[in-house]
């Protein structure tokens, strides 16, 4: 009776510190090392490794490149909205940053929140003429580089659904007012992977979006860049376009995702990010 009184009692125990640690995680949102869980939680290191390391194979757990901590995107998706943003944005950055680096030109990290474009996190251009944007700017689904990359991937219902309430403005003379119109261009975009904006929402801009997918194919969010006509040419855009790819394809890499047929789409990898001349 004893030796099955302990087989039960083993298993609550593995249970109470893997909740032990994911409350050390949630009340530390921008993540904790390995040295701080185990001092939180009364976990020694090798334990706590352990537990972490198959919290992270499993995606409830994410860990940066310098060995810190955080609520990963399967258990964040069990969460708020904004937590997984958070998380989007933890794993996002450090491949935003390097696309802004070669690419000389705002980089934006966005979901769709309704019929809205909403930006999570951006990364601005140095150049004094450049495209501003701000985290928690919102714009129009239907006339976005990052609204179209996100609806092009979704289903055809869920694209019906959405474009059917959509309400069309003319921002620019450029902008899309129709639907079928809008439907064109989004069988284009999912044909070569990514998708552009041509002065739509402000004249004198031009920005390429790449979709961003979860693990189970679904597109979640979408990144892109910007900048002024002049520096973002015509001529650079399938330069941009490749590098765009394969950021998104890093991000959605990080988001433990089954992204095959993306980087088919594309032909690009996600590692070593350049912009290579053709």
């Amino acid at each position: 009776m004893r030796r099955a009184q302990e087989s039960k009692s083993a298993p609550v125990g593995v249970v109470t510190k893997v909740l032990r640690i994911l409350e050390a995680l949630h009340a530390s949102p921008s993540g904790v090392p390995l040295k701080d869980i185990s001092e939180l939680t009364a976990i020694n290191k090798s334990t706590a490794y352990r537990v972490l390391a198959h919290l992270e194979r499993e995606g409830y757990v994410f860990r940066d490149s310098a060995g810190v901590y955080a609520i990963g995107v399967r258990l964040a998706l069990l969460g708020s909205g904004a937590s997984y943003q958070t998380t989007m944005r933890k794993i996002g950055r450090p491949v935003l940053e390097e696309l802004a680096r070669i690419t000389g030109e705002t980089v934006s990290l966005a979901v769709l929140e309704g019929r809205e474009v909403f930006y999570v996190d951006v990364m601005e251009s140095a150049h004094t003429f450049r495209l501003v944007s701000q985290i928690g700017m919102r714009h129009p689904l239907y006339c976005t580089a990052s609204g179209k990359a996100m609806l092009a991937f979704h289903s055809e219902e869920e694209q019906d659904n959405l474009i059917s309430g959509i309400e069309f403005k003319r921002l620019t003379p450029h902008t899309i007012t129709r639907a079928a119109n809008l439907r064109k261009e989004l069988t284009l975009i999912r044909r070569r992977g990514y998708s552009l904006e041509n002065e739509e929402v402000y004249l004198g801009s031009r920005c390429i979006g790449a979709p961003i997918f979860d693990e189970a194919e679904r597109v979640v969010a979408a990144l892109s860049v910007s900048g002024p006509t002049t520096r973002v040419t015509r001529e650079k855009v399938p330069t941009f376009a490749a590098a765009a790819c394969q950021a998104a394809a890093a991000v959605s890499k990080g988001l433990a995702t089954n992204r095959k047929e993306f980087v088919a789409r594309c032909g690009t990898q996600p590692q070593n990010i350049s912009l290579a001349s053709n």
